[in-house]
Formats: structure tokens, sequence, C-alpha cells
């Protein structure tokens, strides 16, 4: 059998270069994306290469969906010429950004970027891939703990999350007939440097995430990369249209 290949967006660093990693790791090669740090991607992709897979990285816009035709035509011919294949299997829908602003400060153009980077963009670069994926493929998309609880500053950040949580039940049922999954996967307060580096570095947050986790610590990368690795596995395949939270129990 051919091994399997996962488009993974946003993976030149944090979240997404841990679940590249720990996909290669169970025999996944990898497609992914970067914005505009191609040194970082490079460096992830040398470590695909290096647990025995292929991988290549192609850079990606996800809040510009003017873009998306070429990333698709660049993913068709990469496809080819790396893989001699004309299709992949799953598609991790994670590149984002931060923001924390007061809902009464939040501008039309902080709220425009929220949209267009975590809504907007995997609504549309999922449609236009929607040919390339391999019938019984999965669509994994990336959501937060803060589309359950609410923490002040977060608003913008959250109602997209929340959203895509929904268009991923109607892609769970509309493409059900192809035997494509569309699941999400919410992560909780996790030390990376996203939103620059605030659960990682600041002393005061780590302790309140710690402080109101069941498991008494912060999310680390690994966790979050081996719960992308376990959704991706053909032991879950008969799961679709689910939320699975991966915070450790933080507020519940």
């Amino acid at each position: 059998m051919s091994r399997k290949i996962a488009i993974v967006t946003g993976a030149s660093r944090g979240l997404g270069k841990n679940a590249v990693e720990k996909l290669a790791k169970k025999g996944v090669d990898i497609i992914l994306t970067y914005h505009s740090q191609q040194d970082a991607a490079q460096a992830v992709v040398k470590s695909v290469q290096a647990a025995g897979g292929k991988a290549v990285a192609v850079k990606l816009d996800a809040g510009n969906s003017s873009s998306f035709d070429a990333f698709v035509a660049e993913v068709k011919a990469q496809l080819q010429a790396v893989w001699q294949r004309d299709n992949f299997d799953f598609l991790v829908n994670n590149a984002g950004v931060g923001l924390h602003e007061a809902f009464a400060e939040t501008t039309e153009e902080q709220f425009d970027l929220m949209m267009n980077i975590h809504l907007k963009g995997p609504f549309f670069l999922t449609q236009k891939l929607l040919p390339l994926m391999a019938d019984g493929g999965r669509i994994l998309n990336v959501s937060s703990g803060l589309a359950r609880f609410a923490l002040p500053g977060s608003s913008a950040y959250a109602i997209m999350k929340g959203a895509i949580e929904v268009l991923t039940r109607y892609q769970a049922r509309e493409l059900g007939e192809r035997g494509i999954t569309a699941n999400v996967l919410a992560p909780g307060a996790i030390a990376t440097d996203f939103s620059g580096g605030m659960v990682r570095d600041n002393p005061q947050v780590n302790k309140m995430v710690a402080g109101n986790t069941a498991l008494g610590r912060v999310g680390l990368p690994d966790d979050i990369g081996d719960m992308v690795a376990l959704m991706l596995s053909d032991e879950a395949g008969w799961m679709t249209a689910q939320r699975v939270e991966a915070s450790g129990g933080m507020f519940i």
C-alpha cells in the first residue's frame, strides 16, 4: 500500500510542526505550508525525511483566498512530481494567528483578519482541495477550548473557532457519501509561541492555566501532535462530525 499523504497548514512552527513530526513517525508523508518562515519550514521537511518519509513545503497565505487556486495547482504538481499521485488523504486546517483584544476595543480590521484566517480560509481552501482529496479521506479542523469557555479578550478569535466547529458538522454530512470524515480538534492553552508565547513565557498566565486544569499543568505541543496522529489513524475511521477537546480538563 502507498503511504498516506497529509496536507498540514501552518506547520513551520508550533502545533503544526509537532503534528507533522508525529504523523511522520506514523508513516504519513507531508505537504506542509508556511506563511513566511521558509527556512523553518525546510527544517521541518528535513525532520520528516530523517524519519524515513517524504515531505515538501509550499508557501500559503491562509487568509488570502485569492491565492488558493495557485496553491492548489502547486499541490497538484508536487503530488505528481514527488509521489506520482493525483490525490492526497488528509487535510489538517491548522494555520492561525492569535488576538488578545477586549470586545469593546476590537477593530473591524482585526475582526476581518480573524475571519479570513480562521473561517473563510479553511472554508474555501478545503472546498478547492476537495477534487484532490481521495475518497475515504479525512478533514481535521483545529478549533480552540475558547469556543467552549470564555476568557476576556478572545471574542473575535473564539467566535471564528465556534463557526469552524459548525462548519465541520456540515462537511461531515455533505462529504460522507465519499467516505470523507470531518472532525474538530480543540486544544486548550498550550505552551508555544502562539500569541507571543503568552502561555509559555508568562509565569502568571501559566500558573492560572495550570490551576484551572484537571491534570494540573498547561498543555505541551506533544499533547496536541499526538491527538492529531490519533484522530487521523485507521482506528478513528468511524468517527466523524465530532469535537474532541484536548485541554487536560481546563475549566471543567
